[in-house]
């Protein structure tokens, strides 16, 4: 990956494959490669061209420990899809499938299809709660023992038949346990971006051909949130993945990458 300068600050940006380009967006607190794991080998081998980067608040990156705003990374990834010589097929997850509804809101132009995994338009009480302890504990300099916040963060993340697995459950766990436990200024900024005002009227506007996919079991942000999106905007297509958590395009990637390339196909 390398820094380029894009919008005032520096994205650490990753491109593989050719043809027409596809920009993945994260989500909180993660970097652009957990996209390398299934989804950017499976949209290269369908011929696509694809960009993945690492937010700002997650180093490389700047991070913009001052503060930032949803609107600011909404620019920061219109200013990537132009630097790559864009539109593009914009595909977004969690935060990432926020800014790209906002994203496909007001900048049509750079986008030629709108993906959005595990998403919402509205806050969400008990992730607000979630979010809120997290960055509370973290202004107290209050860290969090390791081995709660990995079980945490499986219970939160992952479906309850992924977990049946003891093997696989483990696995997970030592995942979470690798991850860490502590967050870095930037990544408290994007946890406090849970607070907004509802969009779903807004995005009534949007024209973009969407697809919006829920995973059944997440508890993070629910799938009801995610029809929610796709009801508001004009003509979008709802996709729902079973056995699949928060995490579902790592949990269920063959299902996951089946919709993403048959959409992007009848772009």
């Amino acid at each position: 990956m390398a820094l380029v300068p894009l919008n005032g600050i520096d994205l650490n940006v990753q491109t593989e494959g050719s043809g027409d380009l596809v920009v993945l967006v994260m989500g909180t607190g993660s970097p652009g490669r957990v996209w390398r794991t299934y989804q950017v080998p499976a949209l290269v081998k369908a011929g696509y061209r694809v960009a993945y980067f690492d937010n700002r608040g997650i180093k490389p990156s700047s991070e913009c420990a001052g503060g930032f705003t949803i609107d600011d990374m909404v620019a920061d990834t219109a200013a990537l899809v132009e630097h790559l010589g864009g539109p593009a097929h914009v595909i977004g997850t969690s935060l990432g499938g926020r800014i790209v509804q906002e994203l496909a809101l007001t900048r049509p132009e750079l986008v030629r299809s709108a993906v959005m995994m595990a998403t919402s338009g509205r806050p969400e009480p008990v992730q607000q709660a979630w979010t809120q302890a997290l960055c509370d504990l973290h202004d107290k300099g209050v860290e969090i023992p390791l081995q709660f916040y990995s079980v945490a963060s499986v219970i939160r993340n992952l479906s309850q038949k992924t977990l049946t697995d003891p093997v696989i459950a483990r696995d997970w766990l030592q995942m979470y346990e690798f991850a860490g436990n502590t967050l870095s200024a930037g990544e408290r900024v994007q946890l406090g971006l849970g607070e907004y005002d509802t969009r779903l009227a807004a995005y009534r506007a949007i024209g973009v051909r969407s697809l919006v996919i829920g995973f059944a079991d997440d508890l993070v942000l629910p799938p009801r949130l995610s029809r929610e999106v796709a009801d508001a905007i004009p003509g979008a297509r709802y996709a729902e993945v079973a056995d699949a958590g928060h995490v579902g395009y790592l949990e269920r990637p063959d299902e996951v990458n089946r919709l993403l390339v048959e959409f992007l196909a009848g772009a």
